[in-house]
């Protein structure tokens, strides 16, 4: 078979790509659902774009002071309305999703207000952040107090005790829903609209700002529709469609919004200023391309699950639990077999695949970590790429693929180097 033997030019076994085609064969009717999703999106973003009158004066490049930035300005206006909210920043000046993240924060806490997690710990880069680790400009050194809700066992959220710990300093409540380097479920956006809805119950001023790194067109709602008051991302995951070359966004009510632009610019500037640098023509398109580029990321991720569930391995989510976020996360149980799998993704990569990835410490966390990414845009976690810390349970954290077959590949490539250092074996 002619696409058959196209594998084994890369590397993959005739054992490897049977496994796969077996696997595949169960999966074509939620195949079919996710690009139902994905047609949604689509027509979403194309009618907020038609809304707006994108026409090629946006695509102009703004250098200096970018005022009148109108490409800049109309693109704000399109991702508010793809996210339904009033207003919305979405800049290069903003470096990474934590960086959004940052903004977002320290614009709407103030020193004396607290900050409350009702999911848990955060991501490990949110924590110096914060303050829970030690750090130089953290919120704990602005007197901004932070407050923590655990997850019941089951993964699902103790009201009694985000209760409990809403008080009159809590200020605003962070949601986040990927599951990060964390073993938990991703929430949907139906549960972090409970979430939110049982939080202003509470304290009806409380602001809510949910991490939504991963989860962009996932679902056709997101979760500004149930009632955040902020939703925060990168560009260089779901919503730059891969083209985006750096950048975040903040979508939300007017006034966090605003605070968040004097935050990121200065006191008094806000979103007057900030040239766009020439990359609108990447920003739009690459919205624009966004649905159909994480359709292609949830299908790796379920055909990961499945794949993986069937040789033993614990997959969240499993093989068979509908999707919320473009991650997969696949407990190896050792060292080896983290370093196996990250080779497998790199050596799938078109770029730099002859690169062997190594565990190292990665600014931001507190162990070793192993990250494979042959990708166009460093770090882009849209792309192909596969990482986790090492330390137990010793679990891989895969996500992207600008296309479903470059998904596919870097499945069957990382299984392969699983197989060929001894550490599973494939069913008869």
């Amino acid at each position: 078979m002619e696409l058959e033997s196209m594998y084994e030019q890369l590397g993959i076994s005739r054992a490897v790509y049977g496994f796969g085609e077996a696997v595949l064969r169960d999966l074509r009717p939620r195949f079919d659902a996710i690009d139902q999703t994905a047609e949604y999106n689509q027509a979403k973003v194309i009618a907020a774009m038609q809304k707006n009158r994108v026409n090629a004066t946006h695509f102009a490049a703004t250098t200096g002071y970018g005022y009148d930035d109108e490409g800049r300005d109309n693109l704000e206006r399109v991702y508010a309305d793809v996210f339904h909210t009033e207003a919305a920043l979405v800049r290069p000046q903003i470096t990474c999703g934590t960086h959004a993240l940052t903004v977002a924060l320290s614009a709407n806490l103030l020193p004396g207000d607290e900050l409350l997690s009702p999911v848990g710990a955060p991501y490990d880069t949110l924590e110096e952040v914060i303050g829970i680790r030690e750090s130089k400009c953290s919120l704990k050194e602005y007197g901004v107090t932070y407050a923590q809700a655990d997850l019941k066992a089951d993964g699902t959220f103790d009201y009694d005790a985000i209760r409990a710990a809403i008080n009159g300093r809590t200020k605003l409540i962070t949601i986040q829903r990927s599951k990060g380097y964390a073993t938990r479920p991703s929430f949907s956006v139906a549960q972090i609209g409970q979430l939110t809805a049982f939080c202003k119950s509470v304290k009806p001023d409380v602001k809510v700002m949910v991490d939504n790194c991963y989860g962009e067109f996932v679902e056709t709602i997101e979760p500004s529709d149930l009632g955040a008051d902020m939703v925060v991302g990168s560009l260089i995951k779901n919503p730059g469609g891969g083209l985006a070359p750096i950048g975040g966004y903040i979508c939300g009510t007017r006034e966090c919004v605003e605070r968040c632009a004097y935050r990121l610019s200065a006191p008094g500037l806000g979103q007057e200023v900030g040239a766009n640098l020439g990359l609108m023509p990447a920003f739009y398109q690459g919205l624009f391309l966004s649905p159909t580029v994480v359709s292609g990321a949830l299908k790796g991720a379920i055909f990961a699950a499945n794949v993986y569930e069937k040789l033993g391995f614990a997959c969240v989510p499993n093989a068979a639990e509908d999707r919320h976020d473009i991650i997969q996360a696949v407990t190896l149980g050792s060292r080896e077999a983290m370093v196996a799998f990250c080779k497998g993704i790199q050596a799938a990569a078109p770029v730099d695949s002859y690169v062997t990835p190594e565990p190292w410490a990665m600014p931001g966390y507190d162990s070793d970590v192993i990250m494979a990414a042959g990708a166009f845009v460093q770090g882009s976690s849209i792309e192909l790429s596969a990482d986790g810390p090492i330390r137990p349970p010793y679990a891989v954290y895969f996500q992207g693929g600008l296309t479903w077959y470059h998904a596919k590949l870097g499945i069957l490539m990382s299984l392969q180097k699983l197989v060929e250092a001894g550490l599973v074996k494939l069913p008869m």
